[in-house]
């Protein structure tokens, strides 16, 4: 089975890399990808980890991008560290001025916290800090009240088109899919796909834990429709993201085969 769509501590997940391979490992996972936000930190301790538990590795990043005025996360598997890491270095500086925006909007709000001192900060540990401060019960409150989008503390991402975002995945390597693309809110994904194809888009995640079977059908044919490949994973955060668990949509590892064609990898399994 596979799981690629994962978090960890060097974003906004629960368990360290290691932890998280070790749990994927116990899930019956053969094949995981870390896909940190805007990072890919995670991967050193990742890699020693997979060795040790015996699952393959898949280097990856989520990039947060916008299209049309809306968050639209791209997943880069496979990119070239060396390429990609001063770019990312870039956006992880425009992250941590967001979430001191966020922070200030909520102190004008009446709800001050302390800025959140995690390596790549984001709305998740916002709320987090939030909950701490007594101003809610769970986090997903934060985002209903105040930092989700058009609420009234909510931060966008400093610009970076999906498009600009695609080709700088593509030049440092990356195999770009866009990732749960139903949950976009800027337009329908047959508006908006040909733009991201045009780019340089390669894939769908078509399989992901708040896609219905109808919409992940509806994806599958657009893949067949657009030549893209389809990958899915549950978008596994830890313990803060209720209802989601570590192999939960049972994916074939077959799912693997495509994306490291594109890679110009072997496609058997490490």
């Amino acid at each position: 089975m596979i799981e690629l769509h994962c978090h960890t501590t060097c974003s906004d997940g629960t368990l360290t890399p290691g932890e998280l391979v070790a749990a994927a490992a116990g899930a019956g996972i053969q094949a995981l990808a870390i896909t940190d936000h805007d990072t890919l930190t995670g991967w050193d301790e990742a890699r020693l980890a997979c060795a040790q538990y015996g699952l393959e590795l898949v280097p990856g990043v989520e990039l947060s991008t916008l299209h049309n005025g809306c968050s639209l996360h791209v997943l880069g598997f496979y990119p070239d560290q060396a390429k990609l890491t001063p770019f990312l270095e870039e956006r992880h500086a425009a992250r941590v001025r967001r979430a001191r925006s966020t922070v200030e909007r909520l102190a004008d709000l009446g709800y001050p916290i302390e800025m959140p001192r995690a390596s790549t900060p984001g709305r998740f540990h916002i709320a987090r800090a939030l909950k701490e401060a007594g101003y809610i019960k769970d986090e997903q409150q934060a985002f209903q009240r105040w930092i989700g989008e058009g609420k009234p503390a909510y931060v966008p991402y400093e610009h970076l088109s999906a498009a600009e975002g695609i080709e700088r995945l593509r030049e440092c390597g990356a195999v770009t899919v866009w990732a749960h693309p139903m949950l976009f809110r800027g337009g329908n994904v047959e508006a908006v796909l040909p733009v991201l194809v045009a780019a340089g888009l390669q894939g769908l995640e078509v399989y992901h834990c708040e896609h219905t079977p109808r919409q992940s059908a509806r994806l599958e044919v657009l893949c067949r429709e657009w030549s893209l490949i389809a990958t899915g994973g549950s978008d596994f955060h830890g313990d803060n993201k209720d209802g989601v668990s570590l192999n939960m949509l049972r994916l074939p590892l077959s799912l693997l085969e495509p994306l490291k064609r594109l890679a110009n990898l072997p496609t058997a399994i490490a």
